[in-house]
Order: C-alpha cells, then sequence, then structure tokens
C-alpha cells in the first residue's frame, strides 16, 4: 500500500441524500480511487441543499481543505460528482499545489488502463476527448498565444481554437472507426445462427465474470477491483442438449459517465439484441437494492428495460449479518435480517425469477444451470419453433 498515491476524498450531503448516503457514495469513491492506484487518507463532507456553483462546496470548506493538504503533504483531491469547468477552475486555483479529480475523470482514467482490445481503447479515448472539449481552456499556459502569418488577415486563430480543432477532428476519426467496428460487431452477432443468446449484467464487481468462467469454463479476466471486464466476451455454453451463447459484459455503476454509454455503443448492443438477461447481484454488498436500481435505470437508457430477466443473489458466502439480542426491543436494521429471512421478503415476489448462488463456492450452482435451462429452452421454442431439440428436462447431475 505504500506505493499508492494519497487522496483526499470529497462529498455532499444534499437535499435527498443524508449523511449516512453520502458515506456509502465516498466508500465506492474510495474503491474506485483504489482500483486507479489511490489510497484514500481523509474525507471531507459538506452539508449544502445544491453544489456551489463556484467551488461545489464553499470557498470555506475548501480553505480547510487546502491547509489539511498541505499540512499532510497530500497532493491528489478526488470529488465524487462531475464538476463543471469553472468548478475545476476555481478549485484548482484555491488548491494549487493540488491534483484535482472529479469522479468522471477518475472512472476515464480507470476505463483507459483496464482497456486491452482496440475496440475498448477506441471507445475510451472518444470518451475522454468528449470530457475534455469543454475543459480545454485550463489545460495549457499557451492559450492566450494567438497565431498569425502571410496571407491570414487579422490576428490570426488563437491556440485555443487550433487545439479544439485538433481534439475534433481526433474524434471524428474516432468515431469513423467505430462505425467500422459497429458494422463488424453487427455482423458477428447476425453470423452467430440459431442460438439464444444470454447477457450477464449488472453492477461492477459483483462477479459476472467468475460466474462466466465457472458455467462456460473460460478464462475470463475476474479481479476484486472495479471494471475487471470492458470488452464483451461471448462462450458458446451447452447445458444438457442445448446450446446458447453466454457474454459477459461491462459492468455499471452510479453516475456512469455519458460520454462513456455513448462511446460503448456497440458494447452495450450485446445488451440491446440479447434474448435473456442475468442480472447479477452481489448480496454481501450493504447497497445491493441501490445498485439494483442504477442497473435497472441503466438498461432503461439503453433501451433493454424490458428483456427476460433471470435475478442471481451472487455472493451468499459473503453475506454478514448480526442476531439481534431477544430483549433488544428496537426495530431491526438490516445487519440483524440473516440470509433466509432476506430471501422471504420481496426477493420472493420479485417479478423475475430468483436465485441466491455463490460462484466462489459453488453453491447452488446447479439449481441455476437448470433455471437458466428452462428458461433458454422455453425462449428458444418461442423464437426457432422450427429448430428445436429432444428435450432433456434435467440435464445436470453433480460431476
Amino acid at each position: 500500500m505504500d506505493n499508492l498515491e494519497h487522496v483526499i476524498l470529497i462529498g455532499l450531503v444534499r437535499q435527498n441524500q443524508d449523511f449516512e448516503r453520502t458515506n456509502e457514495y465516498l466508500d465506492e469513491l474510495s474503491f474506485l480511487a483504489e482500483t486507479a492506484g489511490g489510497q484514500e487518507v481523509k474525507r471531507f463532507i459538506q452539508s449544502l441543499p445544491y453544489p456551489d456553483p463556484k467551488t461545489y462546496i464553499g470557498s470555506g470548506k475548501l480553505q480547510e481543505i487546502a491547509q489539511y493538504a498541505e499540512d499532510n503533504n497530500i497532493h491528489t483531491i478526488i470529488f465524487d460528482d462531475e464538476l463543471s469547468p469553472a468548478q475545476t477552475r476555481n478549485i484548482e486555483n484555491s488548491l494549487s499545489a493540488c491534483k484535482v479529480i472529479d469522479r468522471t475523470r477518475l472512472i476515464l482514467d480507470i476505463f483507459s488502463s483496464r482497456a486491452q482490445t482496440a475496440h475498448a481503447k477506441i471507445q475510451v479515448e472518444l470518451a475522454q476527448y468528449e470530457y475534455l472539449l469543454p475543459r480545454l481552456t485550463r489545460m495549457w499556459t499557451h492559450l492566450e498565444k494567438q497565431r498569425g502569418g502571410i496571407g491570414m488577415r487579422g490576428p490570426g486563430e488563437k491556440e485555443i481554437e487550433t487545439d479544439r480543432r485538433i481534439v475534433r477532428q481526433r474524434m471524428s476519426l474516432l468515431k469513423e472507426r467505430l462505425k467500422v467496428i459497429d458494422r463488424q460487431k453487427a455482423t458477428q452477432r447476425g453470423n452467430r445462427g440459431q442460438f439464444v443468446r444470454v447477457a450477464l449484467v449488472g453492477y461492477t464487481n459483483v462477479g459476472k465474470s467468475t460466474l462466466m468462467n465457472l458455467i462456460s469454463k473460460s478464462d475470463v479476466f475476474a479481479e476484486n477491483k472495479l471494471f475487471a471486464t470492458l470488452d464483451t466476451t461471448v462462450r458458446k455454453v451447452v447445458f444438457g442438449n442445448l446450446p446458447f451463447l453466454l457474454s459477459d459484459t461491462v459492468g455499471f455503476i452510479r453516475k456512469l459517465p455519458h460520454g462513456l454509454i455513448e462511446s460503448f455503443k456497440s458494447t452495450l448492443d450485446e445488451i440491446r439484441e440479447t434474448d435473456l438477461l442475468l442480472h447479477v447481484v452481489d448480496i454481501s454488498h450493504p447497497d445491493f437494492e441501490s445498485q439494483i436500481a442504477v442497473v435497472e435505470q441503466t438498461l432503461c437508457e439503453i433501451g433493454a428495460e424490458n428483456k427476460p430477466t433471470i435475478l442471481v443473489f451472487n455472493k451468499i458466502d459473503n453475506y454478514k449479518w448480526i442476531e439481534k439480542d431477544p430483549f433488544d426491543l428496537s426495530q431491526p436494521t438490516k445487519e440483524n435480517i440473516s440470509l433466509e429471512e432476506l430471501q422471504n421478503t420481496w426477493m420472493s415476489k420479485s417479478k423475475y425469477p430468483t436465485l441466491f448462488v455463490s460462484a466462489k463456492n459453488k453453491t447452488n450452482i446447479d439449481q441455476f444451470k437448470q433455471l437458466v435451462y428452462n428458461e433458454v429452452k422455453r425462449l428458444h421454442v418461442k423464437i426457432y419453433p422450427y429448430n428445436n431439440f429432444l428435450w432433456d428436462d434435467s440435464p445436470f447431475v453433480e460431476e
């Protein structure tokens, strides 16, 4: 941990977001920072009805942060929201010795470090330029200079306009490359034959890739860090005598930058065009219900909200609860609910088929396979009525 960069995290308590929720969001920001190579040493939380339009947290709190950063030799400050160009400029003027990073830039940095294929790298680079373009005025010191020359009328083109033009040209080139890749991806999807397509979706770091490796016997990269998977991986899987295509997709997250959603259009098309969604949830996360809401909202944004879905609660081996003292007459909290009691709450009445598994320990995996088999079989008969198999209702035997 000594080689990690020390960082300060900044959050805001505002309308409809209390102190406890802000702390939960900062816990996620801390995990993001760790994934990017940082280590939280201090967090500051300011209470305001809405973000200050000039400095996000107010000048008084900003001075307090500046003093703490100077006293403790900390040079990186991370905000749990996207800052406007004006806010960033004002904050940097007050924290002249510090690097100011907002949530969007942090996520883009992580995506950039995680991108492995040419496709993912182009998508991330385009999103970075989308973020950079309105912030060019503070990026270099030469921007006040102007350039003139023989045959040019007037004072010439400002360097800032030159930089903007270069960025726009680069963005145009990247978009053209993405169009070519999109066509290639669409052709690949069209050539996959008469197979039902199943996609793993969910919040980042809920165990999608681990589940993918388990049921498809593949070796997709899986790690206990955010956004371990950026590229969509597709594998042919056979349950019993029924083949289907299974894809592992990029994880969602709260406040996912809009530029990333636009840039990852072809990757998200894999979700849009799938026949069945396996929505994986980390049940051991204290705020898993909010994570479910974020995923469902993102699915709505990309037009995939009405897909047949199986809700898979993963990591039951990590679920922890504290048994309530029988003499304690206060209302039980989320921490006092056992896994069995939790399964009998709204989850048992969900509109989706629901299952509780541990991909790591292979708990309830046979039940999971049977449920997926039944749903894929139902969809296959509906989508491809003239291409049926000799169905086996119980294809799973312990190996």
